[in-house]
């Protein structure tokens, strides 16, 4: 099993569909992994094509238990963030990495990296709702040197006996 770190660069979303009536909706997103979730900034007033150019670090086991590419996927939930009355379901996009992360695996030290892309961004029926610009890298940690002499043995010591 590897372990290892997954970037990810939020830069921005274009024709989200607007969840606010009267206002321009404050969108932000969740960004989860296996269990694991951060949030962007709100983009305060941005509407419909926010901008957040923001990193994100996630811990990556790969293989993990029960992996498998069709649990390796990065899930981006966009989100509008209301004052008076619970957060509104934008939509979402789903990154498959289960190849990027065996790629990094593979190149070791260099990682692997998917560049910025356009992703689609569905409604919860599924319908088109806009696009949100990611990319991701994985660089897998690298063990470091293991001192054999270190290893369950112990160093030998003088003592000097008054």
């Amino acid at each position: 099993m590897a372990i290892g770190f997954m970037e990810v660069q939020l830069v921005k979303a274009k024709g989200l569909h607007n969840s606010d009536i009267f206002d321009n909706m404050d969108p932000y997103v969740l960004i989860q992994y296996k269990g694991q979730e951060q949030r962007s900034s709100v983009a305060s007033g941005q509407g419909r094509n926010p901008v957040w150019n923001e990193k994100f670090t996630f811990r990556v086991e790969y293989p993990g238990l029960g992996s498998g590419q069709r649990r390796d996927k990065l899930i981006l939930k966009i989100m509008d963030k209301d004052i008076l009355s619970a957060d509104d379901f934008v939509g979402e996009a789903i990154i498959h990495v289960g190849d990027l992360l065996a790629q990094g695996v593979e190149n070791g030290s260099e990682g692997a990296k998917l560049q910025t892309l356009k992703y689609r961004v569905v409604r919860a029926n599924r319908s088109y709702c806009g696009e949100i610009d990611v990319g991701v890298t994985f660089t897998p940690k690298v063990d470091d040197e293991i001192v054999v002499e270190d290893i369950g043995g112990w160093k030998q010591s003088i003592y000097y006996l008054p």
